[in-house]
């Protein structure tokens, strides 16, 4: 059985995870990487990281930090001027207030950026690091001549890429020990592939893993993710070439978090999942987001078996069009993943109805994953 730790707060499970890289569990590991739905709190739980790193003077003034992280805030820190004017200087800005850009004139990471950047797409950059400001250009035939298209802007998946390059050219500085980032003990990376296909996923772990894997490198890292492909690619990748340990973590509600190891091979992550709903489901406890999670299960098993609508995977539902506007309303319905809600009593019948005719026509066998969890350690 695999092995199920209890938490009732995300800053228990960073502390867990700086444990398992460097405090007293053994064997320590070189690498954390887990598997948790969107709305777990995973963006959270990477500042509960960084957070547990920092030191602070009597001025309340950061004067030791020793996390290198990625997440939506990272991203936060480009911005686009779009010229509404004129629509036609379009660059994406830097906030060089953050310590993540320290030493960005010194250092030029534009070959490294690039480096990484072509393997992905085919588009020019400039980085102006005295305006902090970077532009994009690209080079298309027009009547057999190369001409090039200046100050454009880039899709939401060219600037994530973009973005991502960045970081991992920091990466490999601080891989190399370069002087900026020497206060770096930990990279932490929180969800990298959004507005991603699954080509550029795959491509994103290979070189992720590439670049964590390189020979004498000592930084620890931890990495989080909703997408299974990316998950199970990390996980044949980094494999037997660091010591690393995978967990997959669930929330069921506020001040209930667990976190599950997924043994030894890649981790179907579904079937955990509908053996989590099944218990939602007896303990009568539905939330809201938990209609994302089935409509989840429910659209993957659709596209396995070649369906063109879900409720084909559903066993005895008379009224498709209940269901059909139940799914509508609780996957794309405005709520806060931070402040859940408790479905009414007839919406906890209808989950129950639809959860139900699906394993029925499927036939599920649920093992006792939560049987007999152990308590996590005191920070």
């Amino acid at each position: 059985m695999s092995e199920v730790i209890k938490f009732t707060n995300l800053t228990d499970i960073a502390t867990h995870f700086r444990k398992d890289l460097t405090g007293d569990h053994r064997p320590l590991k070189e690498l954390v990487l887990f598997f948790a739905h969107n709305g777990t709190g995973k963006t959270r739980l990477s500042m509960e990281f960084k957070e547990t790193g920092k030191e602070y003077n009597d001025e309340r003034e950061v004067t030791k930090r020793d996390t290198l992280y990625f997440n939506a805030f990272t991203e936060d820190l480009f911005s686009w001027h779009n010229d509404l004017i004129n629509d036609r200087e379009r660059y994406l800005k830097l906030n060089t207030d953050s310590a993540f850009f320290d030493g960005l004139r010194e250092l030029e990471l534009d070959a490294k950026i690039e480096s990484f950047f072509q393997n992905y797409v085919d588009l020019k950059f400039n980085i102006d690091y005295e305006n902090a400001t970077v532009r994009f250009s690209r080079s298309v035939i027009v009547d057999g001549a190369e001409q090039t298209i200046e100050n454009i802007k880039i899709s939401r998946g060219e600037e994530t890429l973009f973005i991502w390059c960045f970081f991992l050219a920091i990466c490999q500085l601080v891989i190399d020990k370069d002087p900026s980032y020497n206060w770096v003990k930990y990279i932490y990376i929180d969800d990298p592939i959004s507005s991603l296909d699954e080509n550029n996923a795959i491509a994103i772990a290979c070189d992720l893993a590439n670049l964590l894997t390189t020979e004498g490198s000592e930084i620890k890292t931890v990495i989080s993710t909703h997408h299974s492909l990316f998950f199970n690619v990390l996980f044949n990748e980094f494999g037997r070439k660091v010591k690393n340990k995978r967990y997959f973590l669930h929330f069921k509600e506020p001040n209930d978090y667990a976190l599950q190891d997924t043994g030894d091979t890649p981790f179907f992550h579904h079937i955990a999942t509908i053996s989590e709903l099944k218990q939602v489901v007896e303990s009568d406890k539905i939330f809201t987001y938990h209609f994302n999670a089935l409509r989840s299960i429910l659209e993957k098993t659709a596209s396995f078996f070649g369906y063109d609508k879900i409720d084909k995977c559903i066993h005895g539902l008379e009224d498709e069009v209940l269901f059909e506007r139940a799914l509508q309303l609780f996957s794309h319905g405005k709520y806060s993943i931070f402040d859940p809600q408790e479905m009414i009593g007839d919406n906890k019948d209808l989950f129950k109805r639809i959860f139900n005719g699906f394993i029925t026509k499927y036939e599920f066998h649920f093992p006792e994953i939560f049987n007999e969890p152990t308590p996590a350690a005191t920070a």
